[in-house]
């Protein structure tokens, strides 16, 4: 039996597509592995606060060494930690917002990228340390960025496969719907092609 992790971060609810294709992949996956445990945070219903001075000193303090308040400080991390070091799999929704991820998914990184936790360093560099999980992130874009002219701003995957990578989690598959701004038909195209995907990663 394994565990699924799934990361919603869109401020959006019944209009987000990266809600709805997190969504679809989670139902497929139930219908797959009707065993498997699944876990959901949302980071726009239950956002992780931005990282503070004080929650890194708390952070790297020793838990029997915490004051009252560096507890509720790395309390929050801690948890975001345990989730994520108990998933066998790990399923994001990332919208494109500015080019890149939201704040909200800026922030839970910034929380679970613990050195000596999730990622160590070494004479040779730092080295990931969760190289046993499988990730999927399903994007949401205005425009399209997967090629083209614009590919050269999509700062959206290049950070999400880097810094997932950093903590050890190189087998990462992404699914992009692109070109929502474009509205009507496109719209339709984007959504279908990317559930076509989602039934294609759950047959193979």
């Amino acid at each position: 039996m394994a565990t699924v992790l799934r990361i919603d971060s869109s401020i959006r609810r019944e209009r987000s597509v990266s809600r709805h294709l997190t969504g679809s992949f989670i139902a497929a996956w139930r219908r797959a592995h009707p065993a498997d445990r699944i876990v959901e945070r949302d980071l726009a219903s239950d956002p992780a606060p931005h990282l503070t001075e004080q929650a890194f000193g708390a952070a790297f303090t020793p838990p029997s060494q915490r004051s009252e308040a560096q507890a509720r400080d790395a309390g929050l991390a801690d948890e975001l930690i345990r989730e994520l070091l108990a998933a066998d799999v790990l399923v994001i929704g990332a919208p494109m917002y500015n080019l890149s991820v939201s704040s909200a998914l800026k922030a839970w990184i910034d929380h679970v990228a613990r050195a000596g936790v999730t990622f160590r360093y070494s004479e040779n560099g730092p080295v990931g340390l969760l190289a046993d999980k499988t990730a999927y992130v399903f994007t949401a874009r205005g425009g399209v960025y997967s090629h083209g002219p614009a590919k050269a701003m999509d700062f959206q995957e290049t950070y999400l496969r880097t810094v997932l990578g950093f903590i050890g989690i190189a087998d990462v598959t992404f699914v992009h719907a692109e070109g929502l701004a474009l509205g009507g038909d496109a719209v339709i195209r984007a959504i279908a092609r990317s559930r076509s995907k989602i039934d294609e990663l759950l047959a193979a």
